[in-house]
């Protein structure tokens, strides 16, 4: 295994062990060359959307890695974390289902975390 599809799914556990709905990785790696994976999770309110952002910060910066840009805030419905060759997509399941990335990507590679 690759060093980011281990930071991917670092990711997408520590989104699932805190309790983020539908929570899934997409290899994007042979279709896109801005990054090689997507993290999807979603939150039931803004609250748990901001929640699993943080807990995702809170993974990441004692091991030195943060991202190169955050989008979205706090009550946007979808923030959008970017390490380079991982893109986490945190949403609420409205937005989720309006972008539908996962159909999008529906050619890609999907792992979904238990």
């Amino acid at each position: 295994m690759n060093e980011q599809r281990e930071k991917a799914e670092s990711i997408a556990k520590v989104l699932s062990d805190k309790k983020g709905i539908d929570v899934a990785v997409i290899d994007i790696s042979p279709k896109a060359s801005f990054a090689d994976y997507f993290v999807l999770a979603s939150g039931g309110s803004d609250r748990q959307v901001a929640a699993l952002v943080e807990s995702v910060e809170d993974l990441m910066e004692p091991k030195g890695v943060f991202p190169n840009s955050v989008e979205g805030r706090k009550t946007s419905g979808w923030i959008l974390m970017d390490y380079g060759d991982v893109v986490v997509n945190v949403m609420t399941l409205e937005m989720r289902e309006k972008y539908n990335i996962e159909k999008i990507w529906g050619d890609c590679e999907l792992t979904e975390v238990e």
